[in-house]
């Protein structure tokens, strides 16, 4: 079967989610991590038995085969350069910057390297998230409302708009994916932001985004995103076809047809152990390969520009066009 060597950037919260996940496959070895955060990254060591290493250049001193990539939006970029440029398997989490520029530029490199690349998106590897697709099949979908209303994050970068991106890019890029996924690429935004920033220190981001869609199928659809609450309130998609409305949470699908309703209620951290395994699969050439992986780089990078495109008609407050 082989082993499967990994290592990781960054030691924060959503790696020690990752290496949590990854521990329970008995075919992966956590082998080492950097984070300029020493405290972060010798908690990370105690808690997987990783190596400490100062930087990335140590990290690829003994390459692994696979590497996370967890850092904050701001930080992207010459680290996945150097990593595809070494040949090792990336699985990055989202967003993938704070600008469509930089992750162009990392796409067209893995495209050209043929680097195997996953990208967190894990709402898609749910078996419920399949059943929505398979339920909507051929179905004319005329509307999609996506929404994420919640609080503040509690890391210092996230309310800043160079670190983030602001939280359509970084947060609610997530529900923009399932609408991807479910309904299809969008052609154009037009969006709009309440500008006055969450109550938080340093914060420039806008407390509240509201954007329509148009997709390139005729549908159209709605996205509302704000971060002025103190709990996490709503994020999902609500996607309206002829005969059939569904509501996807990361903890629940609820379809309703004429013939009445159906719930299946999720663990949201099965979607995640799922995506962690599919990549670890797709580096090791054992089952469906890279086909198990559910969104590359590449598909990622429609998803962030899908973002971008909101975020940069919030600020023009005019119509933006969404390469298709």
């Amino acid at each position: 079967m082989g082993h499967c060597r990994v290592a990781f950037v960054g030691a924060g919260g959503v790696a020690v989610r990752h290496a949590r996940h990854l521990a329970e496959l008995p075919d992966v070895t956590i082998a080492s991590v950097t984070d300029p955060a020493g405290p972060a990254a010798d908690a990370f060591a105690r808690a997987t038995g990783a190596a400490v290493v100062p930087d990335l250049s140590a990290l690829l001193a003994d390459p692994p085969d696979a590497v996370y990539v967890c850092v904050p939006p701001h930080a992207h970029g010459p680290i996945e350069e150097s990593l595809v440029e070494a040949g090792v398997a990336l699985f990055v989490e989202k967003p993938l910057g704070t600008d469509p520029g930089t992750a162009r530029h990392i796409a067209g490199l893995i495209g050209e390297r043929g680097v195997t690349s996953a990208v967190g998106h894990h709402w898609r590897y749910s078996a419920a998230v399949g059943l929505v697709r398979d339920m909507l099949g051929d179905s004319v979908v005329r509307l999609a409302v996506a929404s994420w209303l919640d609080r503040v994050p509690p890391v210092a970068w996230w309310c800043r708009r160079d670190l983030s991106g602001g939280q359509i890019v970084e947060q609610a890029v997530h529900v923009l994916d399932m609408l991807r996924y479910l309904v299809g690429e969008v052609a154009e935004v037009s969006a709009y932001a309440n500008a006055a920033p969450p109550s938080a220190p340093d914060a420039d981001i806008d407390g509240a985004t509201a954007a329509t869609l148009r997709f390139a199928s005729g549908a159209v659809g709605t996205v509302a995103a704000a971060c002025c609450l103190t709990w996490k309130h709503l994020a999902g998609i609500d996607i309206h076809a002829d005969g059939l409305s569904v509501a996807v949470r990361e903890d629940a699908i609820t379809a309703r047809t004429a013939d009445g309703p159906l719930q299946r209620e999720l663990d949201p951290d099965d979607a995640k152990r799922s995506a962690d395994r599919a990549f670890i699969d797709a580096v090791m050439d054992r089952g469906a390969g890279r086909d198990g992986i559910l969104v590359d780089y590449a598909d990622a990078l429609r998803t962030h520009e899908l973002a971008c495109a909101i975020a940069e008609s919030a600020h023009l407050a005019w119509p933006v066009a969404v390469h298709v």
